[in-house]
């Protein structure tokens, strides 16, 4: 075998398994997240983290008035601990309002822990800020892994 067709077997092979691996990721995508998750408005999307809480173990989950929440678009708690948790569906990274909103719920709402639940990612100032003021970051990720784990 010349050094031409051991090459070309290579990327066949890398090929095929690249081809394979996002195959098995996109299958997992859709079953964890569901696309009409992205479509959702921001009622219907803060009653879907709800129910994914809820699924997690979280009690006396209830989602707040639609405005006027005063930063919370959810109150849950468990094992002891209250949380207010701002939601957001985006179709881009959430910013540090998002979480600026999650810090005035906690303290609205009396809450030992605020976090912000979104479809998406956060930008780094969000980030920075969420960690500067103790606020949870439940991104895509960290919610397609809760609904995987949701009874």
């Amino acid at each position: 075998m010349n050094t031409y067709t051991a090459v070309l077997i290579a990327l066949l092979v890398a090929a095929a398994f690249a081809a394979v691996i996002f195959v098995l990721y996109r299958d997992r995508q859709r079953r964890l997240a569901p696309p009409e998750m992205d479509e959702m408005e921001g009622h219907d999307f803060e009653y879907y983290c709800a129910d994914i809480l809820r699924g997690c173990g979280f009690t006396d989950v209830r989602v707040t008035r639609g405005s006027g929440d005063f930063g919370a678009d959810i109150l849950a708690g468990k094992d002891g601990v209250s949380y207010a948790v701002q939601c957001k569906c985006y179709n881009a990274p959430v910013g540090v309002q998002a979480v600026q909103e999650a810090y005035a719920g906690k303290g609205f709402y009396d809450a030992m822990v605020g976090a912000v639940m979104t479809n998406c990612y956060f930008t780094r100032p969000a980030v920075t800020l969420a960690g500067k003021l103790n606020i949870l970051l439940w991104d895509r990720e960290a919610l397609e892994e809760m609904a995987e784990s949701a009874d």
